[in-house]
């Protein structure tokens, strides 16, 4: 199918229905032994938040609000592919493609989309306008799911591609965080002609010798946060990235274990002081959680790692030519230096490190992530 044909989220009221049934049967563990989250999700938290999906969340609203957005369907290299694709009034508006990650999706950018594409409309000028386009990674979301290997960040950054000249876009710039910067890195390492800069809020480098041998505080501060996600934080990343098929069939049966190894990475990647509801609202964690439970993709996004985890979080290999901006927030799982950062992505045209904000920056902290793009994309126009 090279036709692009228009969608919209319609869940049948029995998968809602069949939701409840399970979150009303869940068979919890015992609570944890220490009084924190050192263990995980602490049980009287999951229960509460639980129990207010199944009583409170409404999904016709949050359903309907998802919708606001234009979004589509079209298939690429055997890939039914889902995107949002919400233009801008502005005719000075430029395309840009932002590609998320795991555990999010396109919800992550629900608040900065329409920012973005009509910035006269939010106090912001008109030059920096831009078409948005937001697919669903092959395997999440209401994207289809790979039924063969090979589904790694360059095949997809090629389908990316592929999906802006579909679109009638002959430039674009491209942004990501998290999978979305792998992905994005990928696209600039490929430089096919029609990407003209891209933006990262999570740049993937590895230590220069100098910061090994002589570190700064700079590199000190980046190192810890290696070390931490090392020995403390890994532990989903080489399941995913070893044996995803034994995980989904947990995440895939039970929605309170799909939830749990969501929101775990929401407290530990947001900056949250403690708590993931200090960053986001609980409507707003389900709503990403639903991406995951309503599309049964527990499996298949973990697959991603299967694929590119070794290689494209390495933070080696072929360098970016193509104009880079970089923006560091703070509770980023490694905060990269631009010292390390220049050796691959040697064109930096912008580099900002925030003051607050994690991880999924346009979730967090949606004004700053525009800004941020506004900003580096200015310099590239």
């Amino acid at each position: 199918m090279t036709t692009i044909e228009p969608f919209a989220i319609d869940m049948p009221a029995a998968d809602i229905d069949n939701l409840k049934s399970r979150l009303a049967q869940t068979r919890w563990p015992d609570a944890e032994t220490p009084d924190d989250w050192s263990q995980g999700v602490p049980l009287a938290y999951a229960q509460e938040f639980c129990r207010y999906w199944a009583e409170s969340y409404d999904w016709s609203a949050r359903q309907a609000l998802m919708n606001r957005f234009a979004q589509f369907k079209t298939t690429i290299e055997d890939i039914e592919l889902h995107f949002i694709h919400h233009r801008s009034p502005s005719p000075q508006a430029k395309p840009l493609l932002i590609t998320h990650g795991w555990p999010g999706s396109v919800v992550e950018f629900h608040k900065v989309i329409e920012p973005l594409a009509d910035p006269a409309a939010h106090g912001g000028d008109p030059a920096d306008a831009f078409h948005v386009i937001c697919p669903s990674l092959p395997g999440y979301g209401f994207s289809g799911k790979p039924a063969a290997t090979g589904w790694g960040v360059e095949k997809i950054a090629s389908a990316w591609d592929q999906l802006m000249a579909r679109l009638g876009y002959d430039g674009y710039f491209a942004q990501g965080g998290d999978w979305g910067a792998a992905v994005t890195t990928a696209i600039g390492i490929q430089n096919l002609g029609r990407c003209a800069g891209i933006h990262l809020n999570m740049p993937f480098a590895a230590p220069t010798a100098e910061a090994l041998a002589n570190p700064t505080d700079r590199d000190k501060l980046a190192l810890e946060g290696a070390s931490y996600y090392q020995e403390w934080d890994s532990g989903y990343s080489k399941q995913q990235s070893t044996r995803p098929q034994t995980l989904g069939y947990g995440l895939v049966d039970s929605p309170a274990g799909q939830a749990m190894w969501i929101l775990e990475k929401f407290w530990a990647w947001t900056d949250c002081d403690g708590h993931p509801e200090n960053a986001l609202s609980r409507d707003e964690l389900i709503d990403n959680i639903m991406i995951y439970w309503l599309n049964g993709a527990g499996a298949s996004s973990a697959r991603l790692y299967w694929e590119s985890f070794g290689k494209a979080f390495s933070g080696g290999g072929e360098t970016v030519a193509v104009p880079t901006g970089c923006s560091i927030f703070p509770k980023e799982i490694i905060p990269t230096p631009r010292s390390w950062a220049q050796v691959r992505y040697p064109n930096i045209v912008h580099w900002n490190e925030l003051d607050r904000g994690g991880h999924f920056a346009a979730f967090e902290q949606p004004e700053l992530f525009v800004d941020e793009v506004r900003n580096a994309f200015r310099k590239m126009r």
